[in-house]
């Protein structure tokens, strides 16, 4: 592992007109688990599908209908919740949060509120290099989702489309240990970066797979080390909740928006309503959606049709054993063991698709030299093109070709990157290109010393210049590189340069 210590950033301090003021944060993400079912029945969760095509009786509250969980969806809970080092609890429960909305047929959310199946955990989120915030997970519980209003497929009418109803959610609780609108976003890309890693959630932003609702309170200097020690949350000012937030630079937005509104009414003499809001992007201000509901307002109680969960001990060491190498442990292992700094090992391993063609181009090969090609040449060509490392036109295997025909001297840098373009437009085979094109760089020190010759004999008065002056001699390297047709074996030439000019 990288050496996990690390200083902390400065929480994000705001001027307002009668001083400073600082946020603090917490963010509630929901992640779609990554499942072909529904958390309580058979139903598929295939996205896009027909309006209400996807429902099954139970989804759709018809009577006599009995939920029955999904194992599948409790393992990804488990998953997720090693993934973040957090307390596996072996028995938990399911409640009913009651309330009416007309996209949620039974009345009720089936959700676990007082016995969550995953306790604490942690999330390292990295700032700068050196520079991270530890963000405590206060919990993690399943929760089913519900479905969909649509409102604009006629002035007079609301549609509902029960699709998502009743797919399994994992509510991530952190605790409120975020201090700035950069590091929420930040929070939400690392969580987001694990549970890809794993395999728990596809973290489909645009898909509604992955949203968060951000809370934001405002202080005065001092007050949040005074909570710190107390744990008393009256230090930390009174929080509103912005709902349903999927994207990094709206969160950000939302958040500076909502910190100042509420610094603006507290410098006035005004008090902060707990309240639930929502972001409008179009003119980048939060607004009220309702007044914010407490626990007892969802008249919360067991659920009579679901036993508490009871899982055993082996069975989440089986699901341990089975995990993946995690995001934190890749990059120190690039870092440690191919030498590549923590940008750019950070860079790699950012998707994990993207750290997977890594590892495929580097195997056996020089880690530096992979990871230039990689984060420069294919990724840069990648993002001008609109393209993922899914729709590579260039193989793992491809690229790992070229790095070896650069290793062997068969071609100069300068070749790869045409040997590269034709592999883009064309494909095919990279030695094979080479040597029906005949691509390789010339290594015959005669043949380089005979154009070497020709370039100083050709060109008496530049050799003048450049014994009075050294750094010209590069011209006669470019001159010689450019009279082979860029074949010449570039180190060679330098040295041939320097040798004939007595430099």
């Amino acid at each position: 592992m990288l050496d996990l210590t690390f200083t902390a950033p400065q929480p994000k301090v705001i001027q307002g007109a009668q001083g400073d003021w600082e946020l603090v944060i917490g963010l509630e993400v929901h992640a779609q688990v990554a499942s072909n079912a529904k958390l309580f029945s058979g139903a598929s969760t295939r996205f896009g599908s027909e309006p209400n095509s996807n429902v099954a009786f139970v989804d759709a509250a018809m009577p006599g209908m009995l939920p029955v969980i999904n194992e599948f969806c409790v393992a990804q809970a488990v998953r997720t919740g090693l993934g973040l080092k957090a307390q596996i609890n072996l028995r938990s429960a399911f409640d009913r949060k009651n309330y009416f909305y007309p996209d949620l047929p039974q009345g009720y959310q089936i959700s676990q509120l007082y016995h969550p199946i995953v306790g604490e955990g942690e999330i390292i989120v990295d700032m700068a290099p050196g520079v991270a915030r530890r963000v405590r997970v206060e919990r993690i519980h399943l929760e089913q989702d519900a479905g969909k209003s649509i409102h604009d497929m006629d002035p007079t009418m609301s549609f509902v489309d029960l699709n998502r109803t009743g797919v399994a959610l994992m509510e991530i609780v952190s605790r409120p240990d975020i201090r700035g609108p950069e590091e929420a976003a930040a929070y939400v890309v690392k969580l987001r970066q694990i549970l890809r890693y794993l395999g728990t959630c596809d973290g489909n932003m645009q898909n509604g797979n992955l949203r968060a609702d951000v809370n934001v309170s405002v202080c005065k200097p001092g007050d949040y080390e005074r909570f710190q020690k107390t744990g008393d949350f009256g230090h930390l000012g009174t929080r509103c909740e912005i709902k349903n937030m999927n994207s990094m630079r709206f969160i950000q937005a939302a958040i500076d928006y909502e910190a100042r509104r509420q610094i603006a009414i507290l410098e006035d003499g005004g008090k902060i309503v707990q309240e639930t809001r929502l972001y409008d992007p179009d003119k980048g201000e939060t607004r009220s959606m309702r007044s914010k509901e407490e626990a007892h307002d969802y008249r919360y109680f067991p659920d009579p049709d679901l036993l508490p969960l009871e899982i055993e001990q082996a069975w989440v060491d089986d699901i341990a054993a089975s995990m993946p190498e995690l995001p934190d442990e890749k990059k120190a292992r690039f870092v440690q063991g191919m030498g590549l700094s923590e940008y750019d090992a950070g860079v790699l391993t950012a998707e994990v698709e993207n750290a997977d063609y890594f590892e495929a181009v580097a195997s056996g090969r020089d880690g530096k030299m992979a990871a230039n090609w990689v984060i420069n040449e294919l990724f840069g060509r990648l993002n001008k093109e609109g393209l993922t490392i899914a729709t590579s036109p260039v193989s793992a295997a491809q690229l790992g070709g070229v790095i070896d025909l650069i290793a062997s001297d068969a071609i100069s840098g300068k070749i790869a990157k045409d040997l590269f373009e034709i592999l883009w437009t064309e494909g095919g085979d990279p030695a094979r290109i080479v040597e029906e094109r005949g691509m390789k760089q010339v290594t015959d020190l005669g043949a380089i010393e005979a154009a070497v010759d020709q370039i100083i004999a050709d060109n008496p008065a530049q050799v003048e210049k450049a014994r009075a002056n050294p750094k010209l001699a590069g011209w006669f390297v470019g001159q010689v590189l450019k009279a082979t047709g860029g074949k010449a074996n570039p180190a060679a030439v330098n040295d041939m340069v320097a040798r004939k000019l007595a430099l």
